[in-house]
This record gives structure tokens, sequence and C-alpha cells, in this order.
């Protein structure tokens, strides 16, 4: 009865505390109805290179922001081992001996009092917190939702470990790419200066014409060195994010990437895009760590009830610590009820309220960003499959016209000076389709990612 009295007083004297953030309504978002595609966790085999399989493992194994992730699961786990402990009953053993003077002028009867003697004590104590109102509870299941909030996290950097790889891989296709294209054209540009030579020497071509042939081969020169530059590149960030050192570049050869495979690409955003995103539930989940955390503090200002006992021996006197009048027993509740805090109780309450807002303002942030960037896929992809067929044209087109003007020079009818334009656009044709195979290639990857690539919640909360 006087628990009773004391909580509902207590309960009395709670603040009111009401967020001022609301999660984002799903229904305001416009997603689309239509079946969403089904994504393997592997999705990246999709592209057919064996070693792009192997570059993502590697990193798995050994990113150290994926290890950081892990230690955070690991801590959240001690933080809920901890909370649970609290929950039951604490059983400690205390052992004192002191050599000490009694006073003369208290309770201790003659010979000890005024004496000078040995004081000892050796006791079990049992301290059990009955958790009446519920502030325990919430504060497990507060760290519950960390652990699986951490746990989440890590699989949402696995996929983004993943991607990032792929993407890099792709970057170094696409180096490798333009490399071809240099290669290629310094091939095709070396035997037009040998053949501007060979008319040289018979009187049939001028240094200008030398000059123009000299200056196109030293363009794609140029273009092989950037393109091999940029491939060092690309190995140096693949060996970072699989976490290795100099070496690992060095083992990786070239790619064999089928940059147009088919990975899944709907026509709009699905409307289970959220429950397919590990983000988007590590932050649902620390809304509900937060919001019980918001109990927690609301608790607080009920009674505390223990259930507290101690069994052991007290006595004056070495000899007597071991004889059975020296035996103790005790057990009984103990109550803490706070009556004056100075506000700390309700400043507790109120960050606890402001912590709820900041994770649910979080989580509609990752959600209108979830949205946005499927959405930006999607209409990416269909504006890169646009601009490849037009840039393909231009290909075909700058190539054509360097052909019909290579016959015209060959016939003695044009200058190499006319041909100088169309060459230099030719490459640079060239090396915009490669750009957008990859850069199309990539958008595939950023929408895969974008939907969640793969990740299933049942593999996380098993």
């Amino acid at each position: 009865m006087p628990v009773t009295v004391a909580g509902l007083l207590a309960g009395c004297a709670i603040p009111a505390s009401k967020g001022i953030v609301e999660p984002v309504s799903t229904t305001a978002l416009g997603l689309s109805t239509d079946a969403a595609p089904v994504i393997a966790a592997d999705w990246w085999r999709g592209f057919g290179d064996p070693q792009l399989d192997r570059l993502v493992n590697d990193a798995v194994a050994g990113n150290p922001s994926l290890d950081a992730a892990l230690a955070r699961v690991a801590q959240a786990q001690a933080v809920l081992s901890t909370n649970r402990a609290e929950n039951g009953p604490n059983v400690t053993l205390d052992a004192q001996e002191q050599y000490a003077r009694l006073s003369g002028r208290y309770t201790i009867p003659p010979p000890f009092a005024g004496s000078t003697r040995f004081v000892g004590t050796v006791a079990a104590n049992l301290s059990w917190n009955l958790d009446l109102f519920g502030r325990q509870k919430a504060a497990i299941a507060g760290a519950r939702a960390s652990v699986r909030a951490a746990a989440l996290d890590v699989a949402a950097a696995r996929l983004a470990l993943s991607g990032a790889v792929v993407q890099t891989y792709i970057d170094l296709e696409r180096a490798e790419a333009q490399a071809g294209i240099a290669t290629r054209t310094i091939a095709t540009r070396e035997n037009t200066l040998r053949l501007v030579n060979v008319r040289i020497r018979n009187k049939l071509g001028s240094k200008l014409d030398a000059q123009a042939a000299t200056t196109l081969l030293a363009q794609a020169r140029q273009a092989l060195v950037r393109a091999q530059a940029a491939q060092m590149l690309a190995k140096n960030a693949l060996a970072a994010l699989a976490g290795r050192g100099a070496d690992y570049p060095a083992t990786i050869g070239a790619t064999a990437l089928k940059l147009d495979a088919v990975l899944p690409s709907p026509a709009s955003v699905p409307a289970d895009l959220l429950a397919r995103r590990a983000d988007i539930g590590a932050a649902q989940a620390r809304i509900e760590a937060a919001a019980a955390g918001r109990q927690v503090a609301r608790r607080a200002f009920y009674p505390n009830v223990n259930l507290a006992g101690l069994a052991g021996f007290q006595a004056v006197g070495l000899g007597n610590l071991v004889s059975l009048d020296a035996g103790t027993v005790g057990v009984g509740p103990a109550i803490h009820l706070p009556i004056f805090d100075n506000g700390r109780l309700k400043a507790d309450l109120a960050g606890a309220t402001a912590a709820l807002d900041l994770a649910t303002a979080d989580y509609n942030d990752r959600v209108v960003g979830a949205v946005r960037e499927a959405a930006d896929a999607v209409a990416r992809i269909g504006a890169l499959d646009a601009d490849r067929q037009r840039q393909r044209e231009v290909v075909r087109g700058y190539a054509e016209t360097g052909r019909l003007n290579a016959i015209r020079v060959s016939s003695g009818l044009d200058s190499r000076l006319d041909l100088v334009d169309n060459d230099v656009r030719l490459l640079a044709a060239e090396q915009a389709d490669a750009d957008l195979a990859a850069n199309a290639a990539q958008q595939r990857v950023q929408l895969v990612l974008a939907l969640g690539g793969g990740f299933d919640f049942q593999d996380v909360t098993r």
C-alpha cells in the first residue's frame, strides 16, 4: 500500500513530454504499387567477372570500416547484457577485518568498551530490483533495439562496401576501355604519320601535313597516359576498400565485365522500398531505442523498490568471528523515492524526448533520401540508355567521315590538315561512348543499392 501511494504521488509529478517530430507518412511519398524486382544477395555476379567476386569478398573480409561496425554490434550487445543483469538478483560477498579502538561511550558493553581489538565482518549481500514500474524493462527494450540497429548498420555497411567495390571496378574497366581506344588510335595515327612522311619524300605532301599528323599522335599518346593513370588510381582504391597494402594492386588483372549485364531495374520506385533497406531499418530501430529511453526517463519519477538482504558474521575479536553467536541475518524492502532533485529528472526527460525527436528526424531524412536515390537512379538509367544510342550514332558518323576523308587524301584530293578536326572529334566521341557505357553500368548498380541490394531483414533478426 505505501508503495502504491508513493507511485501515484510520483506519477502525478511527471511533467508532460511530447515529441515535436512525427515519422514521415509513406503514403505521401508517391511510391508505386508495381511489383518490385527480386535482388540476389550476390547481385554483382551478374557482371560475370570472377575477379570482381574475389575483390568483393576481400573487401567484406578486411575493410576497417566494416570492422568498426561489427565492434559497435559487440558494444551494443554488452550494454544489453548489462541491462539484463540489472533486472535480476545480485549477490556479493564482503569481508572486512579492522584493528580498532572501540568507543567507551557508545553501545558497546564492557569489557570491550574502551579497548583496542579486531573487529570483523563477513557477509553475503542480496540485492534484487523488483522493477515494479517497468523502468528496467524499458531499458532492456531500448538496449535490444540498439543491438538491432547496430546489426542493421553492419548489413548496410556490407552493402555500401560491395557497391563501392563494384563501382570502382567499373571505373577500372572504364580506364581500360579508354586505354584500349587510345592504343588503337595511336596505332592508326602512327601509320598515318608514316604515310604522310612517304608522301613528303615523294613531293606529294608538306611539313604542315607532318605537323598535323604528329599533333594527332601526341594527343592520342596523352589520352593513353591519362587512361593508364586512371587504371592505377582505380586499383589503389580497390586495395584501400579491401584494407590491403601497396602490393594488392599487382594482384588485380584485366577486367572481364559484361557492362550491359541485366540487373534488377524497375520502371518506378516500388512501394516496399523502405522495407528493403538496412539503413532505414536501423533508423527505425533507433526510434524504438529512443522511445524506450524516454520511458526510462519517465519511470525514473516512480519509486525504485529493491529487495535487500544479508547473511554473515559480525564479531569483536578474531576468535569470535567464527562462532555461531556471531551470525547475523537481515532481509527487507528498500524504497527510493525522488522528492526534490533540483530539476534533474525533468531535464533527463526533456533530453530523452529530444533524443526521440532527433532519431525520428534522422529516419525521415533517410526515408526521403532513399526515395530520391531510387527515383534518380530510375530516371538516369532511362536517360543514359537514350544518350548512349545517340552517342553511338555520333561515333559512327565521325568514323565514316574519317574513312571518306582518308580515301580523298590517298587520292590526292585533300590536305591532311582537313582531317585534324574530325580525328580529334572521333577520339573524343569514342571516349565519351566508353564513359557512357560505364556510367550506365554504375547507374544500374546505384539503383540496386537504392533498392536495398538483396538485403533480407530475416538474416539480421534470426
